[in-house]
């Protein structure tokens, strides 16, 4: 099992850039695919970003592409997601979620370790 940890939300203004961090302690990140979700108040959780292990393949929902990059630094067992031009239909809870060899998918059930989650706040 791998334990992570989210830090980095907070209030930002539109058009403005958040980057979150996630912090994995247990085993390392680098044996795991990597994945951000988010849910907004009253809404389902969403796939945000994913990393697989190994090549470092990403995918985004087209909601965020372009605008957003899911990156690994092995050396601090860290994943970060990277927003740019945040809109206040960005406002979400964002969690991480962790899968050993995962393959990379865009569903909830692809990702048995979860995080608590980070508040991220879009003004307008």
């Amino acid at each position: 099992q791998v334990q992570l940890v989210e830090s980095g939300g907070g209030l930002v203004q539109a058009g403005g850039s958040l980057r979150l961090s996630c912090a994995a302690a247990g085993r390392a990140v680098s044996s795991y695919t990597m994945a951000w979700f988010r849910q907004a108040p009253g809404k389902e959780r969403e796939f945000v970003a994913a990393l697989r292990w190994g090549g470092g393949i990403a995918a985004y929902p087209d909601s965020v592409k372009g605008r957003s990059t899911i990156s690994r630094d092995s050396a601090k067992n860290t994943v970060y997601l990277q927003m740019n031009n945040m809109t206040p239909e960005d406002t979400a809870v964002y969690y991480c979620a962790a899968e050993r060899w995962g393959t990379g998918g865009s569903g909830q059930a692809d990702y048995s370790n979860w995080g608590q989650g980070t508040q991220v706040t879009v003004s307008s």
